[in-house]
């Protein structure tokens, strides 16, 4: 099963006094697991190095392009942030859940768009294929995700969004095949993806338990990416719909028991909304870290916008 740690990261914020300096009684408090090991902190600097030095410098060359560098998904490929929650024999870092927590939440200071890829592939596409996927299967796509590909989850449609007993994309078994068909909205990384986790019910009249998991390859026949979605402050975060016209895939592609497709997905959502929550207090964090400069710059009637 995908384990959830019970302690989560908590980032302290700081208070300041009218002067931008932190007095003795104003100190933050410090909590518990803000006393990171020494694999914690290096890989905490290690991220911070590559926000600051590789990142920092395109934000607004991708928010502008409305897409992902493809050098620096690369470099982040070099530095194993796309891998960082597999095991290493497939090619990861295999570090703890609160490590990729930490690791997202710091790159989400400077970009959050970058972030949530990193995110994605490490807390929804990589552990629902290592936890419930055949050995076939971690050996080919779980060695992708480290090297060079990028996985996208496929779950919501435009009407049913995360609601299986709503969801109108079909498997209809044809021998020792299934034919998919049906349409995914809002699907993150799906522009970049080179395949999907596909939710798909092959048997509507049991419900949720007709919902079946399915790894479908991007340039199989029949999958149509839709047009890029427009989105307010993570442009390049890369969000699309993804069309399956009669999408023909073996029986083999079926990740994990036929019927538990929607059991995998929630307990994959159930950890990846806690990374979201991270990349969140990131966002926050680094919006702080740059208006405080400001407000202790700007002046407006002869007075700092701090002091006000």
């Amino acid at each position: 099963m995908f384990k959830v740690p019970r302690k989560l990261p908590i980032s302290a914020i700081s208070t300041f006094s009218t002067t931008g300096s932190i007095s003795a009684q104003q100190q933050p408090r410090v909590f518990p697991l803000q006393h990171l090991n020494e694999n914690e902190k290096k890989l905490v600097e290690k991220v911070k190095n590559f926000a600051q030095s590789s990142v920092k410098p395109l934000v607004r060359e991708m928010d502008r392009d409305a897409r992902i560098n493809k050098q620096l998904l690369k470099k982040a490929f070099d530095l194993k942030l796309m891998g960082l929650k597999i095991d290493p024999k497939y090619g990861g870092s295999g570090v703890s859940f609160f490590e990729l927590v930490l690791a997202v939440e710091e790159l989400s200071k400077i970009d959050p768009a970058i972030a949530l890829i990193m995110h994605l592939q490490n807390a929804l596409v990589a552990p629902l294929i290592e936890e419930f996927g055949n050995e076939e299967l971690k050996e080919k796509y779980l060695k992708k995700l480290c090297k060079d590909s990028v996985g996208a989850f496929a779950l919501s449609e435009v009407v049913s969004g995360s609601d299986a007993f709503a969801m109108q994309t079909v498997a209809k078994k044809d021998g020792d095949h299934f034919i998919l068909n049906g349409s995914k909205w809002g699907i993150s990384n799906a522009p970049i993806a080179d395949f999907f986790l596909v939710l798909a019910n092959a048997d509507p009249e049991k419900g949720y338990r007709g919902v079946t998991c399915f790894i479908v390859d991007r340039d199989h026949e029949g999958v149509v990416l839709g047009e890029q979605d427009d989105n307010l402050g993570m442009r390049a975060g890369t969000i699309a719909q993804v069309h399956l016209n009669s999408v023909r895939v073996p029986k083999t592609s079926i990740v994990g028991e036929y019927g538990k497709g929607y059991k995998y997905a929630i307990e994959v959502l159930n950890a990846s909304r806690i990374v979201i929550g991270a990349q969140m207090v990131g966002l926050a964090q680094g919006c702080f870290d740059q208006t405080i400069p400001y407000l202790q710059e700007r002046k407006q009637f002869g007075s700092r916008l701090i002091d006000f």
